[in-house]
């Protein structure tokens, strides 16, 4: 009877901690601070029409980076309501005038942007992070961007911001123990690089990156959501 009255005193002892524990975590959690709101004055007091978006400079050892998120950037833009300079206009007027290198190209004067292309704000991107990796027991494919927006008629920024996308999000865990794991990734990155499922994420990343969205980008001219943010 000794033995069972101390047994169940450690075993209350112990879900009281395990109680405290959980109480300490949910205060913790309801103490969090969120993310601060975007500071969107100058964008207002700006209020662009149309985008030129510039090639991604690559810091990345995958030399598709560039063009894989430069293809698909432009779409998240048009759909917030902004006319985009097309992609194959400004690849083309680039190269005319020698410059074929991203970071020359971002190089170039905001002003002498405008004067070339007459566009109200120009997009920069850095494409950081773009590949397939194999990480110990998990394989992943990743896609990580920054954006700055500015104005090419005052020179300001208007905005900024980044992105992830990743094949590992919602990826449940292996039943399979450390083999099944090991197993699985060797699986996922033949496939994921086969396949270049970096292009895909890169999709998902430029959306995420420069939809309108908590903090994103405001809506542009041409939607039914201009000056309602």
């Amino acid at each position: 009877m000794k033995t069972s009255v101390f047994s169940l005193g450690m075993a209350a002892a112990r879900w009281g901690r395990l109680a405290a524990t959980v109480l300490v975590i949910a205060a913790l959690g309801a103490c969090a601070t969120p993310s601060a709101p975007y500071d969107y004055t100058v964008f207002k007091q700006n209020r662009p029409v149309s985008m030129l978006v510039l090639p991604p400079v690559n810091e990345t050892p995958e030399v598709t980076a560039t063009y894989g998120v430069l293809s698909q950037v432009t779409l998240p833009l048009a759909e917030a309501g902004y006319y985009v300079v097309p992609v194959s206009l400004m690849d083309e007027t680039f190269r005319q005038n020698g410059l074929n290198n991203p970071v020359e190209i971002h190089d170039v004067s905001p002003q002498k942007l405008r004067e070339i292309f007459g566009a109200d704000a120009a997009v920069y991107i850095k494409v950081t992070q773009y590949g397939t990796g194999y990480r110990v027991i998990a394989s992943e494919t990743r896609v990580t961007a920054q954006a700055r927006i500015v104005d090419l008629r005052t020179g300001q920024l208007l905005w900024q911001g980044g992105a992830t996308a990743s094949s590992s999000e919602g990826r449940s865990s292996s039943q399979g123990g450390l083999a099944g794991l090991l197993v699985s990734a060797v699986v996922s990155q033949i496939v994921e690089t086969a396949s270049d499922t970096s292009f895909k994420y890169a999709g998902i990343a430029s959306q995420r990156l420069l939809s309108h969205r908590n903090n994103g980008v405001l809506y542009g001219p041409r939607s039914p959501n201009y000056q309602k943010d």
